[in-house]
């Protein structure tokens, strides 16, 4: 029985996988910008290659707020397969109601809307940007929430990965003069990071 090999990152790779992230994470900001009429603060994104037993510490980090909502939404393509996660702090949901003129009463059924929107549009146009510059085609499936107004733990134990090691790319979007506060975490199974090393080596020669 062959031993699979060791899934690792030089930093010349993590410093090519943080710049592919910051073209993909400007065009999806670009892109929420323009729907809510606001500007975008952008961090420089983290990337690391963790044990799942430690993507715990990463999601809580990522959000340090009592009560989150979160959607998942699965992606693969050219051999390639991930999770993005994206977490809303609670109190988002009242600036991000006002700045997309949602009509009528801010009610559980309206807050899942705006959170499906607003997730779909980020994950949607950060992944396409990703895969872009890699030359990858993401299909992308359908988006699910795995709670609303819960804690970090609860999400947890919903999204339950069956990896050993993940390649977790964490993106941390605010927004200027509004209280609008969102994570979204871009997870790579082990086998891709294999593979996308492998093309992250191309583009490094």
């Amino acid at each position: 029985m062959t031993t699979p090999p060791i899934v690792t990152l030089s930093d010349d790779q993590r410093d090519c996988y943080q710049e592919l992230t910051n073209v993909a994470m400007g065009q999806a900001a670009d892109r929420l910008a323009r729907l809510l009429d606001s500007y975008v603060v952008l961090p420089i994104p983290k990337v690391n290659l963790i044990e799942i037993s430690d993507l715990r510490m990463a999601i809580e980090g990522a959000q340090e707020e009592d009560a989150v909502s979160a959607v998942c939404q699965g992606f693969i393509g050219s051999g390639i397969a991930g999770e993005a996660l994206m977490l809303f702090n609670d109190t988002s949901f009242t600036d991000l109601a006002r700045l997309t003129n949602y009509p009528g009463e801010l009610t559980h059924q309206a807050q899942l809307e705006i959170l499906m929107d607003v997730s779909s549009l980020l994950i949607g146009a950060c992944i396409q940007g990703i895969g872009e510059q890699l030359e990858i085609h993401f299909n992308q499936g359908h988006p699910v929430v795995l709670g609303q107004h819960c804690n970090v733990n609860d999400i947890l134990n919903v999204s339950n990965q069956k990896w050993r090691r993940t390649l977790a790319i964490e993106i941390h979007y605010t927004m200027e003069a509004v209280n609008v506060d969102c994570d979204l975490l871009l997870l790579f199974t082990e086998d891709s990071v294999l593979r996308l090393n492998h093309v992250i080596d191309f583009l490094l020669d």
